[in-house]
């Protein structure tokens, strides 16, 4: 188990369907990245932006990205998040993937569909929460929307580390902040949003506010709006360890299921 993970956070700008450039585009961020680094988080639909053209863009589980993932991960030695356009069994689904450096892939399909931009007509929601460790810490990894949805995040499996990708857009930018930092506070663990930056193909506008907050809700960062940029961020076990030991928040949550 390590005692210390660094982040490396890269918040971008996308090309409107098009998964080839973005691709190299990403290459390009995360090669320029100097220093080791333990997981490396891109935004929600990196490889096309938020589109409901799903069709055009979908990838496979064996396509050109899932290997393209898999290859920097071995190359760059650290593990590679970000969330995709998938196609399997005739549906459609916005699947966050989860790449370590030995190949291993792992992946959580976005519960909650954006019905306000009509998600839900096109993507699959996916029915499974998704906790998985990695070098001794455990992630729980989530799309966007999901993140207005506390009971789906609630920490009932003592996770170290809640992340989610997202294409957030920059009116509601607010509850963006807001919200991250909220998880954060009630789950008692670090919380990381990766958000892009620019604007759409259907002209939505996003601001980024991509930041990490720790398990009191102290924000870490500090990401220039509206600027493609990637920061590098430690998170340390010994905080979540001596707040969690010492106020036990936790040990006072509700009991449910989830249907």
């Amino acid at each position: 188990m390590q005692s210390q993970l660094k982040i490396a956070l890269i918040q971008a700008d996308l090309v409107w369907e098009n998964p080839e450039q973005n691709r190299v585009n990403f290459s390009k961020k995360i090669q320029s990245i100097s220093e080791e680094v333990d997981v490396i988080v891109l935004p929600e639909m990196f490889t096309s932006g938020f589109t409901m053209n799903a069709e055009k863009v979908a990838e496979t589980m064996t396509g050109k990205t899932v290997s393209w993932m898999q290859d920097l991960a071995t190359r760059k030695q650290a593990a590679i998040i970000g969330s995709i356009v998938i196609s399997e069994d005739n549906n459609f689904y916005n699947r966050l993937l989860f790449v370590t450096p030995s190949g291993t892939l792992e992946y959580y399909d976005k519960r909650h569909t954006f019905t306000l931009a009509g998600e839900h007509k096109v993507y699959t929601a996916g029915s499974k929460q998704f906790i998985t460790e990695y070098k001794g810490w455990k992630f729980c990894p989530l799309i966007c929307y999901d993140l207005r949805f506390p009971v789906w995040a609630r920490n009932v499996d003592d996770y170290d580390v809640l992340l989610y990708v997202a294409n957030w857009p920059k009116p509601r930018i607010s509850a963006w902040d807001a919200l991250l930092k909220a998880r954060a506070i009630e789950n008692m663990s670090y919380c990381i949003g990766v958000n892009r930056v620019g604007i759409d193909g259907v002209n939505s506008e996003y601001s980024g506010h991509s930041a990490v907050y720790d398990v009191l809700g102290n924000q870490m960062t500090d990401i220039e709006p509206n600027k493609e940029q990637t920061l590098l961020v430690t998170l340390e076990k010994r905080h979540i360890e001596t707040y969690r030991n010492k106020l036990r928040f936790l040990d006072d949550k509700d009991t449910f299921t989830i249907t």
